[in-house]
């Protein structure tokens, strides 16, 4: 199975340039925990989650509605490509510990394979259990 064959589409994304407090506005509005984060035309440059609005811009005592997303979100963030098989691109989530992960074609977002999206295709991929455990094995 492909990655293009679970992954939700179309996602919502976050433009580099807009402030952490649009970010912070539309995750509430959704209630979603992270957003990828997109140039104009679409080029995936990485994500924000709800932690790094906590950690880099509130911890850090920066305004909200000042700081540019680019300023706080994680870069070089791991990806899928719509045509990446969904065993591999599982075993790609549980091996940098993430919970979702963005799909890309030519550098553009495509949408997002979640472990939610594993899950629900459970009986024709069961490798979804083994992703949580890796995404989980430092947890106790």
């Amino acid at each position: 199975m492909k990655v293009y064959e679970l992954m939700t589409a179309p996602v919502l994304s976050v433009g580099v340039n807009e402030t952490v407090e649009v970010a912070a506005r539309t995750m509430t509005q959704y209630n979603i925990g992270a957003l990828p984060v997109c140039g104009d035309d679409g080029t995936l440059y990485g994500m924000v989650t709800d932690r790094d609005l906590v950690t880099r811009c509130m911890a850090a005592q920066k305004d909200a509605a000042a700081t540019r997303i680019r300023d706080i979100m994680t870069k070089n963030i791991a990806c899928a490509a719509t045509d990446m098989d969904a065993a591999v691109a599982a075993h790609l989530m549980g091996r940098k510990q993430v919970r979702r992960l963005p799909v890309v074609e030519g550098g553009k977002l495509k949408g997002i394979l979640t472990l939610a999206d594993l899950a629900r295709q459970e009986e024709s991929f069961p490798d979804a259990a083994d992703a949580l455990g890796d995404i989980s094995e430092n947890i106790r």
